[in-house]
């Protein structure tokens, strides 16, 4: 669903060196959006058509704030706006099922690196009347070398990390870093378990109707697995749902693909059964996993589910991909594939009395996470209850 608002566009705003604009809808500065995210640099969560598949399926009033130079476009930030308890809060359009958040901005600004005075200037003139607190989460402040244009705001340690896998040519070379001989050892075991329950093939979903089975295979094993635990579906929502199947339709063959589908699916006795799925998206050289599930029913002694990070790790690595990242979030099995952990931090920044209401309390409660991290013993209950939400 989308908003009936009419369109708006503010006129430009001078702000300092830029020139400020405000869109509440994503079309007007489309064409440049699709050209600044082709830079490797920014996320492919702020990429055009991720956007885009959220605002037609969710509610939220849009604002994307473009600044430009010397009539260059210098950045762009696809901001929603979300009411929570009253307290009106931009962040990044879709940041719930983001792994990392950057903005879009031209490798020409990210040198400048502006100081923080100008950069509040920016959010309060382009947010005023429209949010009570900007709230950008996930995001890295050191990315590929480079510091983040907005590294001088305040900015908050998230309580996860996320997690990365630097990729060889070839899958040994791969795992050449990662105890290359038991990780052969494993994934041969692996291989004949499967064999011994029928075989498999591993699968990435292509025409739209394999897609579509597919990815309602990982709504009900998610669905399952989230009922087991006692956890609430955070994929159950009918708009979640409508955002996941939009791009999957956004797929036009090339490398840069904003969601493919890889499974493991069984032969012989449960010939046609998917028992792991994996959902990962594509930038460029950098993969990420975006969700997966299993079935845990089917062949369960040969952990489908690692065999397919294995398959899918595979797959990219000979197709010229150099990062495979598992994203944000802290737990075992990313830290039994990857060497490389990258902090993310939490920008918050008031516009006025209420959000500085607000930013106290997330603040607060970010505090208490990290608490929990502190103390193993709880940490675990915790994490046991993820993993068995898969």
């Amino acid at each position: 669903m989308t908003s009936s608002a009419t369109f708006a566009s503010s006129p430009g705003l001078s702000v300092g060196p830029f020139v400020v604009r405000v869109h509440d809808r994503l079309k007007p500065p489309e064409a440049i959006w699709r050209r600044l995210e082709r830079d490797p640099w920014n996320s492919l969560h702020q990429a055009f058509d991720w956007c885009d598949a959220w605002v037609k399926t969710h509610d939220y009033p849009v604002v994307v704030i473009e600044a430009s130079i010397g009539g260059e476009t210098a950045f762009i930030l696809p901001l929603e706006i979300e009411r929570k308890a009253g307290v009106r809060i931009a962040r990044f359009i879709a940041s719930s099922y983001s792994n990392y958040n950057s903005g879009l901005f031209t490798a020409a600004l990210r040198q400048q690196q502006f100081g923080p005075s100008l950069w509040h200037q920016v959010l309060r003139t382009a947010l005023a009347g429209k949010a009570d607190l900007v709230c950008l989460t996930n995001m890295p402040l050191a990315w590929r070398d480079e510091r983040h244009p907005l590294g001088g705001l305040r900015a908050d340690p998230n309580p996860n990390s996320a997690f990365q896998l630097t990729l060889g040519p070839d899958m040994e070379a791969t795992i050449a870093v990662l105890n290359a001989k038991s990780r052969r050892k494993k994934h041969r075991v692996q291989l004949k378990r499967m064999d011994e329950a029928g075989g498999f093939e591993h699968v990435r979903a292509r025409s739209r109707g394999d897609k579509q089975i597919v990815l309602d295979s990982f709504f009900r094993q998610k669905a399952e697995r989230f009922e087991t635990a006692g956890l609430p579906d955070v994929f159950k929502a009918p708009e979640t749902q409508a955002f996941f199947r939009l791009l999957l339709d956004a797929d036009n063959g090339g490398k840069d693909v904003p969601l493919e589908l890889h499974a493991i699916r069984m032969k012989g006795l449960h010939a046609g059964k998917i028992a792991a799925i994996l959902g990962v998206s594509r930038k460029g050289d950098h993969v990420i996993c975006q969700f997966g599930s299993i079935d845990d029913r089917l062949a369960p002694e040969a952990s489908p589910g690692e065999l397919l990070f294995w398959l899918t790790i595979e797959e990219s690595a000979v197709s010229g991909a150099k990062i495979f990242d598992f994203g944000i979030g802290d737990q075992d099995y990313k830290r039994r594939w990857c060497r490389t952990e990258t902090p993310h931090f939490d920008i918050l920044y008031p516009i006025n009395t209420i959000g500085q209401i607000a930013a106290f309390g997330s603040r607060l409660t970010s505090r208490f996470k990290r608490w929990v991290k502190n103390h193993p013993q709880l940490y675990g209950i915790l994490q046991r209850l993820r993993s068995a939400a898969g």
